[in-house]
């Protein structure tokens, strides 16, 4: 199963971006579903996580200005990103679990000059 992310690209701080990601229908419904980023020579973090009952989990750094959402029409899920900072530059990865399976998206680069 193959993710595709998008949405990535350069920003000047205080700025946002919304990435997306679109998870095969088949699967959709059953997953939870996150978003994940690792900056350069740092480990891949939790960004925002949507289980599939609907609740939320965001990394303290970006509560507040972060949110994820889905759009069930378009088997999407998306990351809206407001107020980025330079600190927020990383990959971002989407990920789709269920159970002890896990498909990853290929990373979008993010890059929020000061």
């Amino acid at each position: 199963v193959q993710l595709q992310a998008f949405g990535g690209g350069f920003v000047q701080a205080g700025g946002s971006l919304r990435l997306s990601c679109e998870i095969p229908r088949s699967i959709f419904n059953v997953v939870d579903m996150g978003w994940y980023r690792q900056a350069p020579g740092k480990q891949r973090d939790m960004v925002a996580t949507m289980f599939r009952m609907g609740y939320t989990n965001y990394a303290d750094s970006v509560k507040g200005r972060f949110a994820i959402s889905r759009d069930n029409a378009k088997n999407t899920v998306y990351l809206e990103m407001n107020s980025l900072t330079p600190e927020d530059t990383a990959v971002y990865y989407c990920k789709a679990q269920y159970g002890h399976y896990e498909y990853w998206g290929r990373g979008t680069l993010v890059t929020v000059s000061s």
